[in-house]
């Protein structure tokens, strides 16, 4: 790069014509990419002097890439960059055809330079300008039309190492099959030779392996499904022959093998399109992963996807915790002909797409996976298992009440992450404001502000398939900063935000608090035991260098005695300690001799984040919405002492079994969430199911409003009702959205905004939340009890005049409890 570098600028200083400019600088471009991209780097020769329609002639074309040249120099006033930029956009649009169509004009984009500058263009599409918090400058072509997007000015940039960088990004993903995932489910959806070929493959393998380690991890894996999506399973297990079907699957295969090799598939093309980002980032010294796998025969193939698995390829860019805690490497050892046949398959269709395009639109990028995981499991089965992503406007409001601004001194917490779309989401605001405070031109700002995302955006989930996708989505929008950070430890954890190793002990004693201190081990329970761990080991902040340090020794098949020496260098632990640790290593070493090791250190590694978090300013997500009655037996036993602490089972008698089973996890996660992690303070906001203001019964513990008998209150800052608007595909649930602050009392009445959807308006999945407000009426209610002398009764809603009305004229609340239908 450097030496190309060099040429450019020779051709700058010594070139008078932009035409001497293109002579110089096009040959050395394209030899750089023979030589130094994968596959060439373009599929095509780049076209000159191409004419457009009456715009003139583009200097240089690379498909749908525009490249022009000026005159060294050139750029160096705003006048001539505002006339070069007016030029490249008049391009543009005539090689998008001349249209007004936002799609056809994403596809194109250009760059201008003169040698010494360089400013790339790409066209930016209204629904992604309303919703950013800052706008780009942008030129507008079309005065008068309904499309009131606008092609964006990216620079100008000195020319050196990074912007020729981001000058070959564009080539390579212009040239190539964009990575979308519309375009990647054309290949690997159902119904395709390449999804069919590999989810078969791996089905026989499930089922036909004897190892051990399979079995555990498969168990493992079992036990989370039950947290993650409820025991009551019989409508979900109807829908298993469209997924049969879709993949080539036996006729009698059962639900939960068939999701957990489709998991596998959809994890494993995860891992890949991770890997080959970080390989093509600028300064990478790595090959690209993707090209180098399709031509290994069966055993050369596995051993490479070993070495992905044990995270070898995302070490070697500074990112430690990318695949800790993964369920799906299991098929290394169920590996077979048929396996390796259908994964040379499947690099193969890969490298036929360009993976730097999440880079060049980062505000689309965190859709690529969640869109494509809705294609890869039929729409039917999503749903009867309770799976609905979080649209993203509805995300971009819930933030917006918090008043999140993208500051990245905020620390900010989703306990339940799912997918990442409220971190996704928050690191877009933190980037906008780099660009708006010009952060971003300041490699010393760009360091400490990449290292405060890394320390205050986090994510939990207990679900394995979502924290790979939301730390792929994690690594996609922190994008180029990660150059800044390293090494990098992607904050988003596999654990149970609820039920934390700590609590899963304490919480039998009736202590709430997970940050007490009167314990000296923490408790883990598993398929295959329970896990002690010293807490000496916590309160001295030595768990990352413990447990490699266990993986280290326990693959070394080292003594107990001899990982004890080891310890003693790292960490001061009492003889107790001591004691208790070296049974921890005989356990794990007798995994390992019985080929069921493979996760478990790293399992206990991701199950203490939530202890080791420090409090955060504001906590932020969906929290699941199960029934307590469709919870895992053992879960709800572990809980519900919780339940009971915080007030949330208030109810005796008929009215127990009446209303106690529709009791929601949501309402858990709201109380103990605000209780471990929230400082004083500080803000929590989430998607909830509105009944809870409601429903008398189920509701009058969650409307006391604080944590337990004499624990900290809880204030309602306001309720966004939006029944109306049915946000989740395919779902008739009644949605709300809660803010609330720890540490003071609600005052009534409570803010309380009901939207309705105007006549004749669809709220689409993909709407921003500007079309969502023009296609709906905010009605801004307040609310309170409905019985002034029973502060947990249901609420009352109605506009501040009609309230103050009916206070003067209702006596006690003539409303009573009957179970009617119920959608949630």
């Amino acid at each position: 790069m450097q030496e190309l570098l060099q040429i450019i600028r020779e051709a700058a200083q010594a070139g008078r014509t932009e035409e001497d400019l293109k002579l110089a600088m096009e040959p050395k471009l394209q030899e750089y990419m023979q030589r130094y991209e994968p596959d060439g780097g373009m599929t095509a020769p780049p076209s000159y002097e191409v004419r457009t329609g009456l715009a003139g002639r583009r200097d240089a074309v690379y498909g749908f890439f525009t490249l022009e040249y000026k005159r060294p120099g050139y750029l160096g006033n705003s006048q001539n960059q505002q006339r070069a930029a007016q030029q490249l956009a008049e391009y543009l649009e005539a090689a998008a055809g001349g249209t007004e169509d936002g799609e056809a004009l994403k596809r194109v984009a250009g760059a201008c330079t003169d040698g010494r500058q360089i400013f790339f263009m790409r066209y930016w599409p209204e629904e992604l300008l309303q919703a950013r918090q800052y706008r780009p400058r942008q030129l507008k072509l079309f005065g008068s039309s309904e499309n009131s997007g606008g092609f964006q000015v990216l620079g100008p940039y000195e020319v050196n190492a990074a912007s020729l960088e981001e000058l070959f990004r564009y080539l390579r993903a212009l040239g190539r099959r964009p990575l979308q995932a519309e375009v990647l489910a054309d290949v690997f959806g159902p119904g395709s030779s390449v999804a069919q070929q590999i989810v078969a493959a791996l089905y026989k393998a499930l089922e036909g392996t004897s190892s051990h380690r399979v079995q555990t991890l498969y168990r493992q894996w079992e036990h989370v499904f039950g947290i993650t999506y409820g025991e009551e399973t019989a409508k979900a297990e109807r829908d298993v022959p469209e997924l049969a079907a879709g993949y080539a699957l036996p006729e009698d295969a059962k639900l939960k093998p068939s999701l957990f090799v489709v998991h596998t598939y959809f994890a494993l093309i995860m891992k890949l399109l991770a890997a080959e980002i970080l390989a093509l980032q600028e300064g990478s010294l790595s090959r690209s992963l993707l090209a180098e796998l399709p031509g290994l025969d069966s055993t050369s193939l596995r051993a490479r996807l070993i070495r992905l698995e044990a995270g070898e390829d995302y070490h070697v860019h500074g990112i430690h915790n990318f695949l800790e805690g993964d369920f799906f490497r299991w098929y290394l050892d169920a590996w077979d002909e048929a396996v390796g046949e259908s994964l040379q398959a499947l690099a193969s269709s890969l490298a036929e797409f360009e993976p730097t395009t999440p880079t060049l639109r980062p505000e689309e990028a965190r859709d690529l996976l969640k869109k494509l995981y809705q294609y890869l499991v039929p729409k039917q089965l999503r749903h009867d298992l309770g799976e609905y992503y979080t649209p993203d406007w509805l995300a971009e409001r819930l933030l917006n009440q918090l008043g999140y601004d993208g500051n990245p001194e905020t620390r900010l917490l989703d306990p339940a992450c799912g997918s990442g779309t409220f971190l996704t989401l928050a690191l877009a605001r933190v980037r906008e404001r780099m660009e708006l405070e010009l952060w971003d031109r300041d490699p010393l700002l760009r360091q400490t502000c990449a290292k405060k995302v890394l320390e205050n955006i986090v994510g939990f989930d207990l679900n394995p398939l979502a924290v790979i996708a939301a730390r792929t989505n994690y690594l996609l929008a922190f994008g180029d900063l990660i150059r800044y950070a390293r090494p990098v430890e992607i904050p988003v954890y596999n654990c149970d935000a609820i039920l934390t190793p700590v609590l899963q002990k304490r919480a039998a004693k009736g202590q709430l608090k997970i940050f007490d201190a009167d314990q000296d081990f923490f408790y883990l329970p598993t398929v295959v035991g329970e896990f002690r761990l010293p807490m000496e080991i916590i309160d001295q902040k030595a768990l990352k260098p413990v447990t490699a340090l266990l993986e280290e020794c326990i693959a070394a098949e080292y003594s107990r005695q001899e990982f004890l020496q080891r310890i003693g260098g790292l960490v001061n632990l009492s003889p107790e300690a001591q004691d208790m640790l070296g049974e921890l290593y005989d356990q794990l070493a007798s995994l390992e001799a019985e080929g069921r090791n493979g996760i478990w250190v790293r399992l206990l590694r991701n199950s203490f984040a939530p202890v080791l978090q420090e409090p955060f300013d504001a906590i932020a997500g969906n929290p699941p919405w199960v029934n307590w009655e469709y919870l895992p037996q053992s879960w709800r036993e572990l809980s519900k002492d919780l339940w009971e602490g915080y007030g949330l089972f208030s109810l005796e008698g008929y009215a127990a079994r009446l209303g106690g089973g529709k009791k929601d996890l949501a309402m858990l996660f709201t109380y103990a969430c605000s209780d471990y992690y929230l400082k004083p303070k500080g803000q929590l906001g989430f998607v909830i199911t509105q009944t809870v203001f409601k429903t008398k019964g189920a509701g009058d513990g969650f409307r006391r409003f604080r944590l337990g008998e004499k624990g900290e209150q809880l204030r309602v800052k306001a309720v966004d009702d939006l029944s109306d608007l049915q946000p989740f595909e395919g779902a008739t649930n009644r949605t709300a959205i809660l803010t609330l602050i720890k540490g003071m009392p609600t005052r009534y009445p409570v803010p309380y905004t009901v939207w309705e959807r105007a006549q004749g308006q669809r709220i689409a999945q993909e709407s921003t939340l500007q079309e969502v407000s023009r296609g709906s009426r905010l009605h801004h209610q307040f609310a309170r009890p409905v019985d002034p002398a029973s502060p947990t009764s249901p609420w009352l809603t109605a506009s501040r005049r009609t309230l103050s009305a009916l206070e003067k004229v209702m006596g006690p609340s003539p409303y009573r409890a009957y179970a009617g239908s119920c959608t949630w």
